[in-house]
């Protein structure tokens, strides 16, 4: 696991006008963005807007071992016959979150591992989402938003990923990989359950995300806000 801050922001040039918005003060709050429904072309604009951003880079591959086991990496390796030989491209998967209500995810490819890297931090900046938190356990009334409000699952491929409230002190109950994207959405305890073919960290990554994306599309009853605490995005301290 690599884990890495946002770069300075200081000599970016915007090219879309939403992006000069926000370099000109305009646009204060990233939630004004995606609520807006407003499509973010320009990984600078969350760097500017969260700049507590916290980048990791989350094992998906394997590297070979000494004795034919390998160890888990990175970097996500495969190989391709062409009429010139074998080519070789390096895949890598980045998440960021701001640990407080805001995370996105991004997968990016390349022949070297550098521009890899960097197209999947690019890419996971591109695809922030503000997500919902609470404190929806029956075990648990403290009206926090240390947990989710309710339960919520997501999908991809053959995997599904279920989340559930938690009371206060359980920790991430969850695949280690899964935890981490967790901890940068700022969810302190959660019980998660897995459906599928888990192995395939991909779809498990992307259906932990797609659940905690689905938190928002909730419809919740009237007045059920304030008994679980509910808080969109960052929160209040």
């Amino acid at each position: 696991m690599a884990v890495m801050k946002s770069n300075s922001i200081e000599d970016w040039i915007p090219k879309t006008e939403l992006g000069r918005r926000v370099k000109s003060g305009e646009i204060k709050d990233i939630s004004e963005i995606l609520d807006s429904g407003s499509k973010i072309l320009e990984p600078e604009i969350v760097d500017k807007l969260l700049p507590d951003l916290t980048v990791e880079l989350i094992e998906v591959g394997q590297s070979k071992g000494k004795f034919g086991g390998g160890k888990e990496s990175i970097w996500k390796q495969t190989q391709k016959k062409t009429s010139e030989g074998n080519t070789i491209k390096f895949s890598a998967f980045a998440a960021v979150g701001n640990k407080d209500g805001y995370v996105g995810v991004g997968f990016g490819g390349a022949k070297e591992t550098v521009p890899a890297r960097e197209k999947a931090i690019r890419t996971a900046k591109l695809n922030i989402v503000k997500i919902r938190r609470g404190c929806g356990s029956w075990a648990c009334d403290c009206r926090t938003p240390h947990s989710i409000p309710y339960k919520i699952s997501g999908k991809s491929g053959s995997v599904k990923v279920e989340l559930s409230p938690a009371p206060r002190g359980t920790g991430l109950k969850s695949e280690r990989k899964c935890g981490i994207l967790l901890g940068l959405a700022g969810v302190k305890d959660v019980y998660t359950r897995t459906e599928g073919i888990t192995a395939t960290k991909l779809n498990l990554l992307k259906a932990c995300y797609y659940a905690l994306k689905n938190l928002t599309t909730f419809k919740m009853k009237e007045g059920s806000e304030k008994e679980v605490g509910l808080v969109e995005g960052k929160a209040e301290h």
